[in-house]
């Protein structure tokens, strides 16, 4: 019986060890990729140290893959063999609710995780439904491709799904690895974006991945001078913000959108929200669909990830500098 081999936890909070598991015959709807890069995502250091309440271990975390198509099930019409795809947070729905009808498949109440109850992309292959194997374009090196499909959908699908357009003026918080990728994305819609980041050092940068503008969160000057500035607001930041400026900064009928979260709840008045006709909303990845519409995007206007490379040997090093937020701005293992 074939096997796989990669890098698992095998208790909360463990070092990744060598693991194997064995895998029976491919099914007819799936595809096995050889894997070339992971990313590793805040995510997964969540669920190596259990702080979600649903890691069972031993598992082998990982779902920003990319690599190669070595085999596909006897159901599978559209992967071939030596193609290069992605996989993302997602690696299976039940595929006939509403949802995955509508292609909101990562809206499915069965959605299989690609890295949670199964095994994910520290390894050297993975198995995953076909649909949610998306062919990566020729010119997007692999490096650069594989934050794109978390950090990169989960800013994507609000912009788009929100519809961003030229006329639209948005915020970018935090400008770190999903904040980085958000600024390219909002530049490329056409948007008068804005970045807002309590690091003043990070202005150039931020002017060089897309911002027109930039707000030092740390100056209330500042925030005050935006009040009422914003179609759309996207908050990255996985520490507690001041929600209710980011509010004040919207103009009417405007929408933030949380993506990351800090320990409090958020504090907002409702009043705010009803003057003003202004929304909250949440978006998660993305759907299969929008995955790939993302790639053809990032491909035809030049966004990539800002990557640090390590060996897929050393994952429990990059482990340890993303926990200690030491990573400009995303860790890729690579194979």
């Amino acid at each position: 019986m074939p096997e796989i081999r990669g890098l698992a936890a095998h208790a909360a909070g463990a070092q990744l060890l060598t693991y194997k598991y064995q895998v029976g015959e491919l099914g007819p709807h799936e595809v096995e990729v050889r894997i070339s890069h992971c990313g590793v995502c805040h995510s997964d250091i969540h669920l190596i140290d259990n702080d979600w309440g649903m890691s069972k271990y031993p598992f082998i975390p990982g779902h920003e893959i990319v690599g190669t198509v070595t085999g596909v099930g006897s159901a599978v019409m559209d992967r071939t063999v030596g193609e290069r795809v992605g996989i993302g947070w997602q690696a299976d729905s039940c595929g006939i609710c509403e949802w995955c009808r509508q292609g909101d498949e990562h809206l499915c109440a069965k959605a299989q995780p690609t890295c949670i109850g199964r095994n994910g992309g520290y390894a050297d292959a993975v198995r995953v439904n076909a649909r949610f194997a998306i062919p990566v374009p020729e010119v997007l090196e692999s490096e650069n491709v594989a934050p794109l499909l978390c950090a990169g959908i989960t800013v994507y699908s609000p912009l788009r799904n929100l519809l961003a357009r030229p006329s639209s003026r948005v915020g970018v918080v935090g400008i770190g690895g999903l904040g980085h990728l958000g600024l390219q994305f909002a530049r490329a819609f056409g948007c008068e974006v804005t970045a807002f980041s309590s690091s003043q050092s990070k202005e150039k940068e931020a002017r060089d991945l897309g911002a027109h503008h930039f707000v030092n969160t740390r100056d209330n000057g500042e925030l005050k001078k935006v009040a009422g500035s914003f179609d759309l607001i996207l908050s990255t930041a996985s520490v507690d913000q001041d929600f209710q400026s980011l509010i004040t900064a919207l103009r009417p009928k405007g929408t933030l959108v949380v993506l990351g979260v800090g320990p409090s709840p958020l504090q907002i008045s409702g009043f705010s929200l009803i003057g003003g006709q202004k929304a909250v909303a949440g978006s998660p990845s993305g759907s299969p669909k929008d995955l790939r519409e993302m790639l053809d995007v990032a491909a035809r206007h030049g966004v990539k990830a800002i990557t640090e490379r390590f060996a897929m040997k050393d994952a429990n090093k990059a482990v340890d500098k993303v926990k200690k937020n030491q990573v400009r701005y995303r860790a890729v293992l690579a194979n």
